[in-house]
């Protein structure tokens, strides 16, 4: 990344990203930080503000994302990942998806 701004706006932008896809408001979001008003993260999210990284995983954890996404570091997400984040799904149901996921990789690879 060119300068400290650049990445100050892109981890915002993933911020309002995550946050958005998680139906929060940015007060939902400071609160769950221990700010004391929305407005902390309303900078944040433009790039006017850095985040400091204990910040940064309070946000990872109340948003369900991997800290990663907010640097802007791609990668597969991993599916085992995302069943823990669905406390709806029993463990035997998350064993059945994980045994299905492991029919397709074999049939796809021979």
């Amino acid at each position: 990344m060119k300068n400290p701004e650049d990445r100050n706006k892109l981890i915002g932008s993933k911020i309002r990203e995550a946050r958005e896809a998680a139906q929060k408001s940015q007060k939902d979001l400071a609160d769950a930080v221990g700010f004391e008003s929305a407005t902390a993260i309303s900078l944040i999210e433009a790039g006017e503000r850095k985040v400091r990284v204990q910040d940064l995983e309070k946000m990872s954890d109340f948003l369900q994302r991997d800290i990663k996404f907010f640097l802007g570091i791609e990668e597969k997400q991993d599916i085992r990942f995302a069943l823990r984040a669905d406390s709806n799904l029993s463990k035997k149901d998350q064993d059945e998806i994980l045994g299905f996921i492991d029919f397709v990789k074999n049939k796809k690879n021979g």
